[in-house]
């Protein structure tokens, strides 16, 4: 499972080095045993993890990915550029239930953002000890956020060169060494420039060769360390002098024991040749440590370090695990022991490495594993420690419950994850809006748990139940069953009418209890259940198993709760899906269904809801006949729902008044500011008015914090017009709006737009707007159809799945006279 040093993601250039050492530094500053970075990357709003320092990277992929908008300490600091502290799990669990759920184990934390000048780069984190309260961990705060500090500056002077963002696996690295007094250590430095190697006292002692005989190369040094690995020695110390970020190195010795060397680069480079020096060190255990005692003792044990690398077994522990002792050195655990990569170890493992206390658990090997050992059970103990987790093994005469032939105890996997991951489900289903979000999440949190492969779920409607979501099965398979009527003879159905859950261990009884229905696999166990909210029939839910299976009466129970949960989650869905129609149509209707026409300008809008929530905000666009002219207008009330599209309603009426009395822009903006405080519906909004004279391209424009408007020459020249203006409406009785006068010449595009098409998490708006400046510059020659720009402008924003903001863009331009 975890990957070896040499093999594992590497990203050459400054960036990682900059990165890696930022995390190290935070750890000691933060008095922590593990952290890492979080970086921005090329998908807007996608945090991703760059650095883990200390932890076993696969160990923790779930955390891997980030969207800047969850519900995840991370997020919050990225997002909103606040440090967050959490000093122990109680605080945790009250503030993050989420995350707390997927990490229930005793560590405080702390998130500090990585803030530049113009943009969030990113968010350092440091995993700590857990403490009583956040003023015990005032000092470790300031000393991480001046890491930071000091990491926002070194990558402002980076993006001058390259790109600051990270879109690979993260980079997994040893944390500093609390102490290394256990063993004999010796350092050395290598200068590529002139090819030298230089060493102290210690390694010449350690290596057994004397100053006077050591050759003063890479070569030699490679060597003497592992003269039986060092082409893998001089690959990794060329790499760091590239700047290549370099993993330690598990090697051999030439007595067969481990050794392990570790290097790393300074940031200043050789003026000679641009390769940096390379400093570093070799750690062995040496004769008469403990590990020789260790050796004699009639349990079995063995080390990993932070990272899940095997750096000792005693030969009790080889042989109990049932693999050879040079096989388990310097390996990953799940490489040594590939049986282990079961889930309950990994939770245990997991505790061990976040938090101080030891964790106990039996394993069973599971079949087909080896078949000279099928069947054993062992009784295994991690002992965390800052640098290194001790385990101990040894055999059990535990057994399972001979009535107990469930997938989980074939596997030695006790209930530890069914017990605590049901809580993920339910927290995520609070978050979930709609039926098919429900049903992803069932999906992903679920049936993991319980080792199904494949999900079905019905909805009742009209005494039928129709199919809303199926994952897993053959293609076409449930299309037979779809609409099936409340009288059919099929478990689907009777598990919703009798209020029953029905369990089938094989294909077999399923086709004993029902003949003669169709089956979608030749083996293998089925659960039906009934989704029944507060007594209202809602639809029911499959659940597969590519195996037969014995369903134990804790996890029966555990089903039968979690379809409750899915069944309201569904109800809710439904009645949010039913008002978020209501809400959608409120809004069309209060959307110009066509812009008033000018033969000399021609129009063109484009509205495009937000994916969370509702998908109703309170932007809105209009053209509307003011005088002997024309009113350009765009706005954005503040926040989603009904209530933003009801107060959107009533501004654009009094603008439209307004502009239809031919007001001055500031008269219109003064008067709709009056309206929003004296209607005080507890909003504000933004909005940009002009009025353009069609014949002489006067526009005189008044803007209410709204983002500026951009213009396009007709010689294709594109720029922002940062025009002055007033606050937001709603907020200050005596604010005044200045006007500002422009002329647009025929052929000129002019745009008005919403922040949601130009804003993103993590991006700055400036950029945003630029990006849209360089988009329209693009969008065809001066002749092109407005329409067609509009839909360019906003194709984008079109296909993205996740739109956190409405987005309204309005384009005009005064036509050529003939």
């Amino acid at each position: 499972m975890t990957g070896s040093g040499e093999d594992a993601h590497r990203t050459p250039g400054r960036l990682a080095a900059l990165l890696i050492d930022a995390s190290t530094e935070a750890i000691g500053a933060g008095g922590g045993h593990a952290g890492g970075v979080y970086l921005r990357s090329s998908t807007p709003g996608m945090l991703r993890l760059a650095v883990l320092a200390g932890l076993p990277g696969p160990l923790f992929r779930p955390w891997w990915r980030l969207h800047a908008d969850r519900p995840f300490p991370v997020a919050d600091a990225y997002r909103l550029g606040v440090q967050v502290v959490l000093p122990n799990a109680t605080e945790t669990m009250r503030r993050y239930p989420q995350f707390a759920a997927g990490l229930p184990f005793q560590f405080g934390s702390l998130y500090v953002p990585v803030v530049g000048r113009s943009a969030t780069f990113g968010v350092l984190t440091v995993l700590r000890p857990s403490v009583a309260d956040a003023t015990e961990v005032l000092a470790e705060r300031e000393r991480v956020a001046r890491v930071a500090e000091d990491l926002a500056r070194r990558l402002e002077e980076l993006r001058d060169t390259e790109p600051v963002a990270w879109d690979g696996e993260p980079l997994c690295v040893r944390p500093p060494t609390a102490q290394v007094s256990a063993g004999r250590l010796g350092r050395f430095a290598w200068d590529p420039a002139t090819g030298v190697v230089t060493a102290d006292a210690h390694l010449h002692a350690l290596l057994g060769v004397a100053p006077t005989e050591f050759g003063g190369t890479i070569e030699a040094l490679a060597r003497a360390v592992a003269p039986d690995d060092t082409r893998r020695v001089l690959a990794a110390l060329r790499e760091a002098a590239a700047s290549t970020p370099s993993l330690p190195l598990y090697l051999r010795a030439t007595d067969g024991g481990l050794r392990l060397m570790e290097f790393w680069t300074p940031e200043v480079s050789s003026a000679a040749s641009g390769a940096r020096p390379v400093r570093g060190f070799v750690l062995d255990p040496g004769p008469g440590s403990a590990a020789d005692a260790a050796d004699l003792l009639p349990e079995g044990v063995f080390c990993l370090d932070r990272l899940g690398l095997v750096t000792y077994a005693n030969p009790r522990a080889a042989q109990l695990l049932h693999r050879p002792r040079d096989v388990l050195l310097g390996s990953p655990l799940w490489d040594g022991v590939p049986w282990l990569a079961q889930p309950d170890f990994e939770d245990h493992l997991r505790s061990a490495l976040l938090s101080p206390e030891p964790v106990h658990l039996h394993v069973r090997r599971p079949p087909g594993a080896d078949a000279a050992y099928e069947g054993d059970w062992l009784a295994l103990s991690v002992y965390p420690g800052p640098d290194v987790l001790t385990c101990t093994v040894q055999p059990t005469s535990r057994m399972p419950d001979s009535a107990d032939t469930s997938e989980a105890a074939q596997t030695g996997t006790s209930s530890l994850a069914p017990l605590y991951r049901p809580i993920v489900l339910a927290i995520a289903l609070t978050e979930a809006v709609t039926a098919r979000q429900v049903s992803a999440v069932v999906m992903k949190e679920l049936l993991p748990v319980f080792g199904g492969r494949r999900l079905a779920i019905y909805l009742l409607q009209d005494r039928h139940l129709y199919l809303a979501w199926e994952s897993g099965f053959p293609p076409g398979f449930l299309a037979p069953f779809d609409g099936v009527g409340l009288d059919e003879h099929l478990p689907g159905v009777e598990t919703l009418t009798s209020g029953k859950p029905l369990f089938f261990d094989s294909m077999q009884q399923l086709t004993d209890a029902y003949p003669g229905i169709p089956l979608d696999a030749t083996e293998g166990a089925r659960a039906f259940l009934p989704l029944i909210a507060s007594g209202r029939p809602v639809g029911s839910c499959i659940l597969g198993f590519d195996r037969p299976r014995t369903f134990t009466g804790e996890e029966r129970s555990v089903l039968t709760a979690l379809a409750g949960l899915i069944a309201h989650a569904m109800d809710k869905a439904r009645r949010y899906e039913s008002e978020a129609a209501l809400a959608r149509g409120l809004q069309q209707a209060l959307l110009p269904r066509r812009l008033t026409d000018h033969p000399l300008v021609e129009t063109a809008g484009r509205y495009l809801p937000g994916t969370q929530g509702m998908e109703v905000g309170g932007d809105w666009y209009d053209v509307v006949e003011a005088g002997d002219g024309l009113a350009l207008v765009i706005g954005d009330v503040q926040g989603h729902g009904v209530q933003a599209a009801a107060t959107m309603g009533q501004l654009r009426s009094a603008v439209r008044a307004f502009a239809l009395g031919d007001r001055p822009p500031d008269e219109v903006m003064s008067g709709t500011n009056h309206l929003l405080i004296d209607l005080d519906p507890g909003q504000f909004a933004s909005c940009c008015y002009i009025r353009l004279d069609p014949v002489t391209g006067l526009a005189r424009v008044a803007r209410a914090g709204h983002p500026p408007p951009l213009l396009r020459n007709a010689d294709g020249s594109t720029r922002v017009l940062d025009l002055p203006g007033g606050v937001v409406l709603g907020v200050d009785p005596g604010a005044r709006y200045p006007v500002t006068e422009l002329r647009i010449e025929p052929g000129a595009v002019l745009a008005l737009y919403t922040d949601g098409l130009v804003e993103r998490p993590g991006i700055d708006i400036d950029d945003g707007i630029s990006a849209l400046r360089v988009a329209l510059a693009r969008a065809g020659a001066p002749t092109a159809r407005l329409a067609g720009v509009a839909d360019w402008l906003t194709a984008a924003a079109r296909q993205a799945v996740d739109r956190p903001d409405d987005i309204a863009l309005l384009l005009a331009t005064r036509r050529r006279q003939r």
